[in-house]
């Protein structure tokens, strides 16, 4: 007689031949390009989660905050008492574009943050770059789109890059190895 014990194991041993398999093909280690966009929350805490990982596992890591201006935040205060000495950290913008409203200061914030954020990338030591609030910059052309495609493609080839903002363009998802769309169900 067969219990639904025997059939959970069975069903589990297929899908585990299943997944073994499609595992085996993937022989080929290297740094993705992750892109964590959306309008729901949560894009920059699964970023840093990540970064939470490498700091977890002794790896070198950055973060380049292209928006959040010199406003507190947990992760950031977490890294910068307790972890500065593995994960740099680089708050480069001045605040949401809706309270600077100043065109002009927000493009050399945004290409002030764009050179740190190349120096990062360039940067061998790394194995991790979060590009917070990147996609915002782009949204609003402060930076070139096609400097950033090129940089990303031109990363060394173990270093993972985490993009976050809302409105990705399609040329930095076309060239992402992973995109997430957080979506809004639900907002206070």
């Amino acid at each position: 007689m067969t219990t639904d014990a025997d059939r959970h194991a069975a069903k589990m041993a297929k899908k585990k031949a299943a997944r073994d398999k499609i595992m085996a093909t993937k022989t080929d280690e290297k740094g993705l390009v992750i892109v964590h966009t959306g309008k729901g929350k949560g894009k920059s805490s699964a970023a840093f989660g990540m970064i939470f990982r490498c700091i977890a596992h002794d790896m070198q890591c950055a973060v380049v905050q292209f928006i959040k201006g010199g406003m507190s935040t947990g992760e950031r205060d977490l890294i910068l008492s307790r972890f500065q000495d593995i994960c740099a950290f680089h708050t480069m913008g001045e605040g949401f574009t809706w309270e600077t409203q100043d065109r002009k200061r927000d493009i050399v914030a945004a290409e002030t943050a764009w050179a740190k954020a190349k120096e990062m990338i360039s940067d061998d030591s790394y194995k991790m770059v979060i590009l917070d609030e990147l996609n915002i910059v782009l949204r609003y052309n402060y930076i070139s789109l096609a400097d950033v495609v090129e940089m990303l493609k031109a990363k060394p080839r173990d270093l993972h890059v985490v993009v976050t903002g809302r409105n990705a363009k399609d040329e930095l998802i076309e060239i992402a190895d992973l995109v997430t769309e957080m979506t809004m169900v639900k907002h206070p």
